[in-house]
């Protein structure tokens, strides 16, 4: 090479893109929640949860879960999935934001040249991960039981979708809670108000929605988690139900209301509007707060 005509090479320095400042967050938190308590306390519960449910088989027998493989799945996993999804969303999102306030780590973070929709994203995949794990190795241990008693009938579509629901559920359930810790600076109350509202809130408004009000609860987000257990059974059931109320006063009167059923697709779009909506508004949240 000739030296009046030298080949230089430069290292161009640049700031990483927002893709790579997202999945850098999202490797870090992640190797924080395999380092924290709360990953082994979520997995002692699935594996607790599942080890249960397992021994209960055993003893009584499959038949008593149910006569077929959907009944079976809808008595040892319906009920449960949706709770290991809950669980997952306060205990891996519940003070995700929050967190970063009351520990003071998140001036840290936002006097670095990090984008804070990087931050946010990156934390909420990390949670979906983490909850994805938990949530594979209860679903694996529910399905080899299934395999044990019912064979080659324990493939079903019916599951696969129930699966598939459950994920999209945990999108939803996820991108609420990250939300509810945008609003608070304090981690034990976003994961209070998370927990309070997702395991009791909703299903009391549910109720009330019901009895009281005689609407269908198309805006809650449990009321589209039905459609998680309900698609393992056959038929599908149908939209409206009318209940006798159990209250022995309105009972003597013969007093009843219609009880709705989420459809699939009404459930979905619940899943999603929940997600859109709430990531959405917690981002910008985040991305107004000041930290001091």
């Amino acid at each position: 090479m000739s030296a009046s005509n030298p080949k230089v090479f430069v290292k161009e320095n640049r700031l990483p893109s927002s893709i790579d400042q997202t999945f850098t967050t999202c490797q870090l938190e992640l190797l924080n929640y395999f380092k924290s308590r709360r990953f082994l306390i979520m997995l002692a519960i699935a594996l607790i949860s599942a080890g249960l449910m397992t021994a209960a088989v055993a003893y009584y027998g499959a038949s008593s879960f149910g006569k077929t493989v959907l009944s079976f799945y809808s008595s040892t996993w319906g009920f449960s999935a949706t709770y290991i999804m809950i669980f997952g969303g306060f205990f891996f999102g519940g003070d995700a934001i929050s967190g970063e306030f009351q520990n003071k780590t998140g001036y840290f973070l936002v006097t670095n040249p990090v984008k804070r929709s990087s931050i946010y994203i990156g934390k909420w995949l990390a949670a979906f991960i983490a909850s994805c794990i938990i949530f594979g190795i209860f679903s694996t241990i529910d399905f080899g039981n299934t395999v044990y008693y019912f064979g080659e009938r324990a493939i079903s579509a019916q599951f696969g979708e129930a699966m598939l629901f459950s994920i999209i559920y945990l999108v939803a359930v996820l991108g609420f809670t990250f939300f509810i810790s945008s609003l608070f600076k304090s981690s034990s109350v976003s994961i209070l108000v998370s927990a309070v509202l997702l395991i009791f809130g909703f299903t009391v408004i549910e109720d009330f929605m019901y009895a009281i009000a005689h609407i269908e609860p198309w805006f809650l987000i449990t009321y589209g988690a039905e459609i998680i257990t309900n698609i393992l059974t056959v038929p599908y059931p149908a939209h409206t139900v009318i209940v006798t109320s159990s209250n022995a006063v309105e009972k003597a009167g013969g007093a009843t209301y219609t009880q709705y059923v989420a459809t699939v697709p009404e459930g979905i779009i619940i899943f999603l509007s929940y997600f859109i909506v709430t990531m959405v508004l917690g981002l910008i949240l985040f991305e107004k707060r000041e930290f001091n």
